[in-house]
């Protein structure tokens, strides 16, 4: 099994987890390939941590290559309870919190219509036969039936309604008078068979790769742009997308979900039939020197670089690819400093010319403002001069060459 990279405890630990990273071994050309995910995290106490008991949840997800066949995965990692699905169905989504007629399936575990998932675990469901499009939306909708149970394992800002409604109504055409919310719960990815050509592309980021400000139900974060484009691009056709952004992550640091160093094993290498990582983080570290927490956050380009190299070169091991895409601007963002733009412009600088990844993706070039370069152009500029809008995401998207992703 891959060894987890190491989370951030100065220099010397970084250089102990170099040593002990494994060799790449040659395997078997993949049986499935991912082609929905979401990063899970811990719900913390307040309003994300709900008591999910005795309540269906229809969660909508859209999904990158097509299949004939699909299975989910859903993960109790940071349940402190068994987590205990009793009825699961996937069809194709109508819209809001209604399913297409005729496309409802059953989803089963082992052949049970039941599953107890240990606190810390995950499951895959059984295959089911159901022919989806790609670039199409699910339904996946679950019972939980009554238990001790909190909603500690999440995906925070889905940009997407996702529904519950009281009783087992898994099965339900419709939700009748459902309630709303925008966070994805225990769900967190979704495979189709691999066919000749079938590969996948992670996206390891924060809230710009999760698509913070774009418009919700949409799918018009940059991820969903470049999946798009690939299914229009003869030869690239099964080449999926696999979205692990989470808003207020950082490289270093445990802050907003685990440290992108700390998922590494799970986000990136545990995805069924990755071939290509492209790495956007850092800018949380870097804005977090502005209104620092404790001496973790005083961190250097140096150390950023570093971080970076571990993820790039434990991808290296496995045989993925990797790109590097430069640190957008944030110029006027309620964390700019003038000591982290100095670091983000050398952070920028390494990724272009240290040699460490496969190539770069130079998404500073694309989205900064020619006559300001330390801000948004304005016309990709969300409002909070951090995020892109829509129109940021489409030209980062449309940005990429796809030649990065032929065989």
């Amino acid at each position: 099994m891959a060894k987890r990279l190491m989370g951030w405890a100065g220099l010397p630990a970084f250089l102990l987890a170099a040593g002990a990273i494994c060799s790449a071994q040659s395997s078997p050309a993949p049986q499935w390939v991912g082609t929905w995910a979401a990063s899970p995290m811990l719900a913390l106490p307040g309003f994300a941590t709900r008591p999910f008991t005795g309540t269906t949840l229809r969660e909508i997800v859209h999904i990158s290559n097509g299949g004939d066949m699909l299975r989910v995965r859903f993960s109790n990692e940071f349940g402190t309870d068994p987590l205990t699905i009793g009825d699961a169905h996937v069809a194709l989504s109508a819209g809001g919190a209604a399913v297409e007629p005729g496309t409802d399936h059953t989803l089963t575990f082992g052949g049970a219509a039941q599953v107890r998932i240990a606190p810390g675990a995950a499951v895959f469901s059984d295959p089911v036969s159901l022919a989806v499009p790609a670039l199409s939306d699910l339904a996946i909708s679950f019972y939980l039936p009554n238990q001790n149970l909190r909603a500690e394992t999440f995906h925070s800002f889905a940009d997407q309604d996702n529904f519950s409604a009281d009783g087992d109504v898994a099965g339900a055409a419709a939700l009748a008078q459902p309630s709303k919310f925008s966070s994805w719960y225990f769900l967190n990815g979704v495979d189709v068979p691999a066919v000749a050509g079938s590969r996948a592309i992670v996206a390891l980021g924060d809230s710009i790769t999760d698509g913070a400000h774009s418009t919700p139900d949409a799918n018009r974060r940059w991820p969903d742009v470049l999946a798009a484009r690939l299914k229009q691009e003869p030869g690239l056709e099964h080449v999926s997308v696999l979205n692990e952004g989470i808003g207020g992550n950082r490289v270093l640091n445990e802050t907003a979900g685990p440290s992108a160093l700390s998922r590494f094993d799970r986000d990136v290498l545990a995805q069924d039939g990755v071939k290509y990582l492209i790495v956007l983080e850092s800018i949380n570290d870097i804005g977090h020197m502005a209104r620092p927490t404790g001496p973790e956050d005083d961190i250097t380009a140096a150390q950023l670089e570093f971080g970076l190299k571990q993820i790039a070169e434990a991808a290296h091991e496995h045989g993925i690819k990797v790109y590097g895409a430069t640190l957008t601007p944030y110029g006027g963002a309620w964390y700019y400093s003038d000591k982290g733009e100095q670091i983000r412009e050398e952070v920028n600088n390494w990724i272009r010319s240290s040699g460490v990844f496969d190539a770069v993706i130079d998404f500073d070039q694309i989205a900064r403002d020619p006559a300001n370069p330390t801000r948004f152009n304005p016309a990709y500029d969300s409002g909070d001069h951090l995020h892109p809008g829509d129109e940021g995401y489409k030209a980062m998207g449309a940005g990429i060459d796809l030649k990065l992703f032929a065989k």
